[in-house]
């Protein structure tokens, strides 16, 4: 019992350092290259991270593919259609729909249509194709750099102070 108790605060605390780390990575980062609030980049980067590496690895791979595919079909669906409201229960059902059954990684595949509705709505809100065009493509950047964030510090800490996966519980 006691034993069980050290490995879970071990990992907890394991898993806060983690995380101290990649924000400050991220908040300097990207306050110093622009004056934007990084929170898109924080929440993605936090995503990303994990005490036990091969974890952080699986989370970060399907986060990437699944925000690139709600990118591409964000995209699509402003450049042919415009910034139209009816647009984003269309395009994210169709988004869940290729990340359920073509791309099919199950790891983070809500990420794909949370991202198709940051590129879609970024347009409708503003009525305007270009706007929703560049403020979602800047905002999936942030996710993008969050990531890297995550994983990158993920990667170093799992060098630094390696930890067992947590068992199977029985």
């Amino acid at each position: 019992m006691v034993d069980r108790l050290l490995e879970d605060d071990l990992l907890g605390v394991h898993f806060a350092v983690n995380v101290s780390i990649a924000t400050a990575i991220t908040w300097v980062t990207l306050r110093a290259v622009s004056d934007l609030n990084p929170i898109w980049a924080i929440a993605s980067m936090i995503a990303s991270s994990d005490p036990v590496w091969l974890q952080a690895k699986r989370t970060f791979r399907g986060r990437i593919l699944n925000a690139t595919i709600g990118c591409v079909v964000g995209l699509l669906f402003l450049l042919l259609g415009g910034p139209q409201e009816w647009m984003m229960p269309v395009a994210l059902g169709l988004t869940v729909l290729l990340s359920t059954y073509v791309v099919r990684i199950t790891v983070m595949w809500r990420q794909a249509p949370i991202t198709a509705a940051i590129v879609i709505a970024s347009g409708v809100t503003h009525h305007s194709k270009i706007w929703g065009i560049e403020h979602g493509l800047h905002k999936v950047a942030e996710v993008i750099f969050g990531c890297l964030v995550g994983i990158g510090v993920s990667w170093m800490m799992s060098r630094v102070w390696p930890i067992a996966p947590p068992k199977a519980k029985a």
